[in-house]
């Protein structure tokens, strides 16, 4: 067995921790993506460490150094917690939204996508309602499965679909037409592009 292993989150067959449900890991892991999808805070919690590509040269003899500290007592407290990590997530079947003096019960299934600014985030619905909320992406993000949804940049969480069809960007990137008028653009980016054409042909 390898002392460390550099495990990329998205794969092109589908996400690394199908890994834990077929095998046995007993080595600390260091995770890297593209992008932050996940909850950061609890792979830095959990795991080693979490590399964001691309990966700066500092925070890498970082996550190397905290590596080298780790006593056998740290790696089985820490494998322990990894298994809890990497457990079947259940995903949430319906968001509870505060529309103006009530809280809606929205449908996930009915979410085409969520848009979000400084001052605010809008979930869009399949019957044409806009309702606003005060939750961040990543907050909402880590509510639905990753499987139908994706956040393509900092301001978009899409549903699959919501996707009509794919525009190849003059620069690389992706634009994303959706079958719901949107304020902006939905861009992804060149260096995730690879990404989310894997995810989406799913």
């Amino acid at each position: 067995m390898p002392d460390l292993i550099f495990m990329d989150i998205h794969l092109s067959d589908g996400s690394s921790f199908a890994i834990f449900k077929q095998m046995e890991v007993e080595t600390p892991i260091i995770f890297t993506t593209a992008y932050d999808q996940y909850a950061i805070d609890a792979f830095k919690v959990n795991s080693i460490d979490y590399l964001l590509k691309p990966i700066k040269e500092q925070e890498l003899r970082q996550a190397l150094l905290k590596f080298s500290k780790l006593g056998q007592q740290d790696t089985d407290h820490y494998l322990q917690l990894l298994k809890q990590l990497t457990a079947e997530q259940e995903y949430k079947s319906r968001l509870l939204i505060p529309y103006r003096d009530k809280l809606l019960l929205v449908e996930v299934k009915d979410i085409l996508c969520i848009y979000s600014t400084n001052k605010n985030t809008e979930v869009y619905a399949r019957n044409g309602h806009r309702y606003s909320c005060n939750t961040s992406l990543d907050q909402l993000m880590s509510q639905l499965n990753p499987n139908e949804f994706i956040r393509a940049n900092k301001q978009f969480i899409v549903a699959r679909s919501a996707i009509t069809n794919i525009t190849i960007w003059f620069d690389s990137r992706l634009l994303i037409n959706v079958c719901v008028e949107v304020p902006e653009r939905i861009y992804v980016s060149k260096n995730r592009a690879a990404e989310f054409k894997a995810w989406v042909v799913k």
